[in-house]
Parts: C-alpha cells; structure tokens; sequence
C-alpha cells in the first residue's frame, strides 16, 4: 500500500472507508477471501475498529459503498415534544404516530434510532419533559364537592366552635357501630367520633399562615412535640380560598439533596422519577411550577440540613416565585438559625403553645363527647399529672378513656376512670 494513500485514509474519514471496502472487496472477488488478518491490518490502517471495518464490508457487499450520513440535525418542535410527553416518553409511540401521519411535519421523519438521539441530546442540553402522569393524590374540585355532598358532609366556615367533625361521632352513626381511630392531617387522634376544636392557639395559626400565604414569604410553625402543630397548620390551609393550591410534603431522615429534590418534585406533581437525579432540568420544573401562586407545607423540617435548607432558600430567591413556603416541625427554628441566608428571610415565626388549663374541661368536652359533665377538677388533675397541657397525650388520654367507658352501661367518667386511663400511658406519656 503506498504511503501517500496511508495519508489520505487517515487524514479523511470518508476516503478511508472508500479505500479500506475498496481493498477488502478487491481481496474478496480474488482467488483468495477475506480473513480476519486482512481486516485488522485495514483497521489499524484507517484508525478504527475491528468491528467497524467488518461493518463496512457486510454494507459493501450489498452495494453500499458510501456511509448514510446520519441526521442528528434533526430538531423536535414543540408539538412534537408535547406529543411525546403525552405518550409517556415513548420514543418508539412517537415515531409510530409521526410516521401516521397523526402530527404535521414539514421535514421526513427520521429512524427511531435518529429521534432516540435526538431526545437525549435535548435532555442533555436541559429540555424538560414533563410526563403526562395524573397525580394519584389530586382530586377535582367539583368532583370533591359532589363527594362532601354524597356522605352528607360539609365545609365548615369560620366562627364556628367545632369544624372537621369526623362522621363516625354517635349522633351521626349507631351507638354500637366503632370505627378506626380518626386521622388528622397525618396525625392520629386515637379515638373514633374526635373533632378538631378551634381554640385560641389554632386561631393564632390560622391567621399566621393566612397572612404569609398572602404575602407569599416564608413562615416557620414550631413548638413542642405533641403540641398539635400539624393540626394546627392542616386546618389553616384547610380555610385557606380553594383557588389557592396546597402542596404538602414531609421531610425524611436523614435526605440527601437528590430526596428532597424528589419529595419537592412529588409534592407539586411533577416527575419525580425521571427528574429527580437531573439536578438542572429538575430545578428548572421546580422554579416553573413555583411560580404559581400557592402554598407549600414542609412538614417535619427539623430533619433539614443546613445545605438543604440553602438549597430551599434558592429556590425562593427566584424573581418569579409567587408560592409561599410553610416550614414545620419540633426544633424547626433551631435548624433554620443554622442557615442565617434563609433565617433573615423568614416572614413569620409562630410557636404553638400547649392547651390553656383554662377552659381545658370545655375544651376536652368539644373534642370528644365522653368528656361531657366530666368534673373540671378531675380534668385539672389529669392535665397536672398526665397530660400537662399535649395535645398528643390528651388524645391518648382520651382514647384510654373512650375505651374504659365502653365496658359497660352508664359507666360515668369520674376520678377513679381517668387514674386509670392516666396509667396505661407509662412513665412517659
């Protein structure tokens, strides 16, 4: 072989598979065939692999010559993009429905080889493909209200005592019909027929997340455990107007920035699964979706990192954020003086404070019926001994109560009933 072609196959690309298939094919029509020496030297030759110079000779010899240049130029619009959001991220549904003739193009429709290219580059580059995915967690409006109105229930309004009454309670159900444990915003009340009660701490939450939804900032809800934060809080965006979206998501142990950027993602509806290990498409989806007006509710943030914590205060930064952020749990406040970036920008600080022993036997008696004509000194001693003034023990106190009443006809809740429920607490109530 002469020097001068050696040159050529290795300055220009396609001339050396022009010379290498030219060659192998002249050995191949010869006396002789084509071995596996043959085309390791013409790979060596051309720079190239093995596998690719036996590439180029099975094209050859059906008459290929030339490469196909491949058409990575080829762009997806927008209609095509959202098409293949719509069919779940299947490339392959998308080439089916482009060569159909379902969408309009003005250009051939390239291989599915090509568009799989094509779509990863995009990705790369930073495209966001949000998946058509319904949300499991979100429920129409209207289809909610038509529910409420099938199970005979409703949305209380403001001044009213009790709100949320759980439709388990005696006089909506037969006295011999129990139910499991009421729930509450993720927080369990122990006992079938409890009601949240607006008392004054809930008041007081209620009108600090309503000022800072307003002003879309930032608020942390904190206090000690048991108290009745979440409640608290899930009964404030509760009342929040039904045109302002409530995002909920909990803090886990111990997350790293890839989890919580899921939790984020999860919470406004996003896809979490395909987004969450993209640090810069996922951030960009998070500070769209932000953009809304709405609220969301960051239970348990106490398990936040300080980087975590810079990593929510970013987001916030955002000029275009128009959501507020809710951030709530035990120690809370603790963690966010360890970030000084997100703690100056932190609208409201609300502490919950525990039941006032004041009124505590009125307020048990709206909380559940088994406390109506309880003694209010019996109650005093309980709270003294047991329940000092937790909204968590005095469910348990409740439920223990609840239970003991039940054994028997006219079983009256006095002193001797509560030392007992008081007992099965243990030492630590």
């Amino acid at each position: 072989m002469a020097p001068g072609v050696l040159v050529g196959m290795v300055t220009d690309g396609r001339m050396a598979r022009s010379v290498v298939v030219r060659r192998l094919l002249a050995v191949d029509q010869g006396p002789g065939s084509v071995s596996s020496l043959h085309v390791r030297v013409m790979a060596e030759a051309a720079g190239v692999t093995v596998r690719t110079v036996w590439r180029w000779l099975s094209e050859a010899r059906q008459g290929r010559l030339e490469p196909v240049p491949r058409q990575d130029r080829f762009v997806l619009d927008d209609e095509q993009w959202a098409v293949l959001a719509e069919v779940g991220g299947n490339v392959a549904e998308l080439h089916r429905r482009l060569t159909a003739g379902v969408e309009s193009l003005s250009v051939d429709v390239p291989s599915v080889g090509t568009l799989h290219r094509v779509v990863r580059r995009d990705l790369r580059a930073g495209r966001v493909l949000e998946v058509a995915r319904p949300s499991r967690n979100r429920v129409e409006a209207g289809r909610y209200d038509r529910v409420l109105a099938e199970l005979r229930l409703e949305r209380v309004g403001d001044g009213l005592t009790v709100v949320d009454a759980d439709p388990g309670t005696p006089a909506a159900a037969d006295a011999d019909e129990e139910d499991t444990g009421l729930t509450r915003g993720g927080v369990r009340l122990f006992v079938p027929g409890a009601r949240v009660v607006s008392t004054a701490p809930l008041a007081a939450v209620v009108e600090a997340v309503g000022h800072t939804a307003a002003a879309r900032g930032i608020a942390c809800v904190f206090g000690e455990p048991g108290v009745g934060k979440t409640v608290a809080v899930q009964q404030a965006l509760h009342l929040l107007p039904d045109r302002v979206p409530v995002w909920r998501a909990v803090a886990g142990v111990n997350p790293g920035l890839p989890q919580m950027r899921a939790q984020l993602l999860e919470a406004l509806g996003l896809t979490a699964v395909s987004l969450a290990h993209r640090a810069q498409p996922a951030d960009r989806a998070l500070g769209e979706a932000l953009r809304r007006p709405g609220v969301l509710f960051l239970d348990d943030a106490q398990r936040l990192s300080p980087p975590l914590l810079d990593y929510l205060r970013l987001l916030w930064d955002e000029p275009g954020t128009a959501a507020s952020l809710l951030l709530c749990g035990a120690g809370t406040e603790r963690v966010i003086a360890r970030s000084p970036a997100l703690q100056s920008r932190v609208l409201t600080w609300h502490q919950v404070s525990g039941l006032d022993q004041e009124g505590l036997a009125q307020t048990l008696a709206l909380f559940h019926d088994v406390w109506d004509g309880v003694e209010p000194a019996d109650v005093a001693w309980a709270d003294a001994t047991a329940g000092r003034g937790n909204f968590r023990t005095w469910a348990k106190i409740t439920s223990h109560v609840y239970a003991l009443a039940k054994r028997g006809r006219d079983i009256r809740v006095d002193r001797a009933l509560i030392e007992q429920a008081c007992a099965r607490l243990g030492p630590y109530p």
